[in-house]
């Protein structure tokens, strides 16, 4: 029998005594009055003489995180959503029934504390125990060397174990719910509305990505989960909304990497009357205030490079780009021979493939790791932009920009095509790309021709990823360490 089967069979054996003792494992009728942090705010910097006045009792619960006995007596460390407080916990104080009850008790239950707060000679705030209850026993041992594993993926697949016994993790998803709750503040604040649109759609649009496919039984139709909700936001602006968002979940069929997982989180917004040269600014603005509310600072270290969020930011044409940052010479942009030819030296399949997509692949390699300063990419092909709008004076690049800050692409925004004639043509040109093998190519959505035919006013629009902003912010390298529970492949037995 393995360490940890025996283990498990030794508190399982301990729950069983403990219910032929008439002990109730998993109680739900106990009130929490204080929370830990609340406890330790009001009493951390009396005195000694003062806090020993205090005869306040307190009513609060947690999870067992340590141990430490003396016969007679016990410390415990417990743990709540707050914060950890340690407890002492007397065979005479409490009794010896409860007593001889509470030693068969093991670290990771949890229990609710009634008692009064005092400091130990070693100057450790701590609660008095007048009562101990169990709450919920935990059948399952904590890890002792949790930090120490060296299958990462055990972290993420057992999520819940790596949020009790690191406090570390569970910070980075408290920050995470406060960057999304900043983007949603600051948009509101600018006159935009939340609005949701749907994840199952018979035609998956607003982006180029292979979709996952579903069927719905009770309509006999396939279905595809969400890529992107361009499209269905873009009919709210026919409608008649002038500025919209929407935080939402995306799926796309594609390989995992430390920046990809195929479930994701992006906030989408649209805002009539504006171009892509007014969604720059106002990305500064509202990537620095989350910034600031969230870091208290404009300057970030991300994997050991110190980046200044500091407006303004770096400007670049994508050709630009190409030639100061990636090496290319200008007569290689112009000839598609020689663009061909390079592109095949970084490793890229090259037949069949529009210039604009090969240009694209040769700036991801070259260019997109180099950005790590806050650097705004203008002005991409039209054949990767089959949603954007032409440049009025360079009708082969569209009014588009990418974001890169610290390596990695952080924002997409471009001004809105809302010509459904040249939109029908391009959604044409993806539909015949698609039938030659391209799957990630777009679908035709007539519904959405039809939407533009009744008036789309002019737009521009953006979508943020929320996973990589976070990454930035909270400095982790793997989008792995910012999502709950990213995809994995499934658990052998």
């Amino acid at each position: 029998m393995s360490e940890e089967s025996q283990v498990l069979r030794q508190r399982k054996q301990k729950a069983e005594d403990l219910r032929e003792a008439g002990v109730e494992l998993y109680a739900n009728d106990f009130q929490v009055q204080d929370h830990l942090a609340d406890i330790r705010k009001r009493y951390e910097d009396l005195s000694d003489d003062v806090l020993a006045q205090e005869k306040d009792v307190h009513i609060c619960a947690g999870r067992i995180m340590s141990m430490r006995s003396f016969g007679k007596a016990t410390f415990i460390h417990i743990k709540d959503s707050t914060d950890k407080l340690q407890v002492y916990i007397k065979r005479d104080e409490i009794g010896q029934d409860a007593y001889r009850i509470f030693k068969k008790l093991d670290i990771g239950d949890f229990v609710g504390i009634k008692g009064t707060v005092f400091r130990t000679r070693t100057g450790e705030l701590t609660l008095l125990a007048q009562e101990v209850r169990i709450l919920t026993k935990s059948l399952r041992p904590l890890p002792e060397k949790w930090h120490g594993l060296r299958d990462v993926e055990t972290r993420y697949r057992q999520r819940y174990v790596d949020l009790i016994v690191n406090d570390t993790v569970r910070e980075v998803f408290v920050k995470r719910a406060k960057i999304i709750q900043k983007l949603q503040e600051f948009l509101r604040n600018d006159g935009f509305i939340e609005v949701e649109t749907p994840m199952m759609q018979p035609i998956p649009g607003g982006a180029t990505a292979r979709p996952f496919k579903t069927f719905h039984n009770a309509l006999g139709i396939d279905l595809y989960l969400r890529i992107a909700p361009e499209l269905y936001l873009k009919r709210l602006l026919v409608g008649g909304f002038e500025r919209v968002f929407e935080i939402n979940r995306n799926f796309r069929n594609e390989g995992i990497s430390l920046q990809h997982n195929p479930e994701f989180t992006m906030l989408e917004f649209y805002q009539a009357y504006a171009t892509f040269e007014d969604l720059m600014p106002f990305t500064e603005k509202m990537i620095c205030w989350v910034a600031q509310e969230v870091n208290g600072s404009l300057n970030l270290d991300y994997q050991g490079k110190e980046i200044d969020l500091t407006p303004p930011w770096q400007r670049y044409r994508l050709e630009e780009a190409l030639i100061s940052l990636g090496g290319l010479e200008p007569n290689e942009l112009e000839d598609e021979k020689k663009l061909k030819e390079r592109a095949q030296s970084l490793g890229f399949t090259v037949a069949g493939q529009e210039p604009g997509k090969i240009l694209t692949k040769i700036f991801d390699v070259l260019v997109e790791p180099k950005l790590e300063q806050p650097t705004f990419v203008t002005h991409y092909p039209l054949d990767v932009s089959p949603l954007s709008r032409r440049n009025e004076h360079e009708p082969s690049l569209v009014d588009r920009f990418e974001l890169f800050i610290g390596g990695l692409e952080i924002a997409n925004g471009f001004s809105e095509l809302n010509d459904p004639v040249d939109q029908k043509e391009r959604l044409l040109q993806q539909v015949a790309a698609r039938k030659a093998g391209d799957q990630e190519a777009h679908f035709m959505d007539e519904d959405f021709i039809r939407a533009l035919e009744y008036g789309m006013p002019p737009a521009a629009g953006e979508g943020v990823g929320i996973d990589r902003l976070v990454m930035l912010l909270t400095n982790l390298a793997s989008i792995r360490e910012v999502i709950l529970f990213p995809q994995l492949r499934p658990e052998r037995d």
